[in-house]
């Protein structure tokens, strides 16, 4: 089975590799992310408010420090707002009740917290379009889907009446403009999802069935898909597929590696338009693989 590397694409800067990695993402313009504490999380369910690092990487190789204040989630999801904020989220609510106000943090561009709101348990994805709607996609923990909210909180789309077949886990999630692709279990199929479009208002979602199972990260570019990851041996799985009218057929597959030619091991992924941005364990860097090139 061929192998296709990962390209080098952003690096923590070494001045900060005494601090944790609490977590890290590509944002929907290409900026890298890490959000840093001073010691890893403690055991327990209660964490007390901290002050955390947003250490930002431009595509260009420009670095920005933000010092983000009271901080409340030990295992959260991070991304940018267009406006230069951010948005930091627990991905499980303290309490098994849906509502929980504190899960969800909006901080503007100088660190200051200036909204709170829920969106819900079990996240899997939490990605920030073009327009600042913040996407979430969910586990099998919580049966509901995917959601585009506000970044004041306001629930802005549901996939709940959306027609989506064996929607339980929001295995992947790709955001890029302002729309978004899933690839959700149990059926796997390759959705678009376009809530303001203005060429079929009335029908903002559409599906192809697809025979690839258990992708935990999707681009598209044009007609052309790949899906990366799966079950057991196939982690590392690197699966090329073209858009008929109602089905992803399969074209090739390989191994995604490290830019070195080693497999990733522990990972992140995040999924951007014809990208899938790949850092592995200690999570100082990001590889990138393109479908457009």
């Amino acid at each position: 089975m061929h192998k296709t590397a990962l390209v080098p694409y952003a690096h923590l800067p070494r001045a900060h590799h005494d601090r944790h990695v609490l977590t890290s993402t590509v944002d929907v313009f290409g900026t890298a992310h890490w959000l840093l504490t001073d010691r890893a999380p403690k055991p327990g369910r209660d964490v007390l408010p901290f002050d955390a690092l947003v250490v930002s990487v431009r595509p260009g190789g420009n670095v920005e420090l933000t010092e983000l204040s009271a901080v409340r989630s030990r295992w959260p999801r991070l991304d940018r707002l267009p406006d230069g904020g951010f948005v930091v989220a627990a991905s499980r609510t303290r309490r098994r009740e849906e509502e929980d106000d504190d899960q969800v943090q909006v901080f503007d561009a100088l660190g200051r917290e200036t909204s709170s709101f829920s969106v819900g348990d079990a996240i899997e994805h939490l990605l920030v379009d073009e327009a600042g709607h913040i996407w979430v996609g969910h586990f099998d923990e919580n049966p509901a889907g995917i959601r585009r909210w506000s970044a004041t909180g306001r629930l802005a789309w549901t996939s709940y009446d959306a027609d989506i077949p064996g929607l339980y886990d929001c295995y992947a999630l790709n955001v890029s403009g302002t729309t978004a692709w899933a690839c959700p279990y149990t059926d796997f199929p390759l959705v678009e999802i376009r809530p303001d479009s203005p060429d079929s208002p009335d029908r903002p979602v559409r599906v192809w069935s697809n025979r690839i199972r258990g992708a935990n990260a999707v681009a598209v570019h044009g007609e052309r898909v790949v899906f990366y990851g799966g079950y057991g041996q196939e982690k590392d799985r690197l699966a090329h597929g073209e858009l008929t009218e109602r089905s992803v057929e399969p074209t090739d597959v390989g191994l995604l590696t490290l830019p070195d030619g080693l497999a990733p091991g522990r990972r992140r992924v995040v999924g951007r338009g014809s990208r899938i941005y790949v850092q592995a364990e200690p999570f100082t860097a990001w590889g990138v693989f393109d479908l457009s090139t």
